[in-house]
């Protein structure tokens, strides 16, 4: 073997064992879909545990069945200002800081009537510190009720929606085991 070739190589490996300290190799990466925000994937799931609290999953599907948390982030993303946007990610980043000292435990480990009180104490807090949690929770109940209402399921199977309205037939009866037809 050339010894030319065997310096260039060794050069080439030893710069490269040279730069793998400095690469982050955390499985907790930003999440890319999303380009305004800073978010990650457990903060994600956070924010999924976070919508399947406000609507759980029972007899019909809840939240995080119909994929709520993707929507909330894309409206997020998409319709908000920056600086809303920041306060966002600012309150979605100390909401497990808030959830520990007021629920006593980390969120994930809290259970579902805790969960619902902490959430709903959190929607009305004041004061300047506490202002990034109320904002990240409010805006996470809004969208994860306009989330809901909109999906397919809710669309389709729930409340169908028809775009043209029927005919008119005044002589119908109204039971309670019909579905309702909403139209637009």
């Amino acid at each position: 073997m050339n010894r030319r070739i065997a310096l260039r190589h060794l050069a080439l490996i030893s710069g490269g064992l040279a730069l793998i300290p400095s690469c982050d190799f955390s499985s907790d990466d930003i999440l890319v879909a999303y380009e305004n925000l800073k978010v990650t994937n457990s903060q994600k799931q956070l924010l999924g545990q976070i919508s399947n609290t406000i609507i759980p999953s029972g007899e019909l599907k809840g939240a995080l069945d119909l994929e709520v948390p993707d929507f909330i982030l894309v409206m997020v993303n998409d319709c908000m200002k920056k600086e809303d946007q920041e306060l966002f990610t600012q309150g979605l980043a100390a909401f497990p800081a808030y959830a520990k000292n007021t629920g006593g435990a980390k969120f994930e480990k809290l259970g579902a009537k805790e969960k619902e009180d902490l959430i709903q104490s959190g929607l009305s807090l004041e004061g300047e510190e506490n202002k990034a949690v109320s904002y990240f929770l409010n805006t996470t109940k809004r969208f994860t009720m306009q989330g809901y209402m909109a999906s397919e399921y809710i669309q389709t199977e729930i409340i169908p929606y028809s775009l043209i309205p029927g005919t008119y037939n005044g002589a119908a009866l109204i039971s309670d085991t019909q579905k309702p037809r909403i139209n637009g």
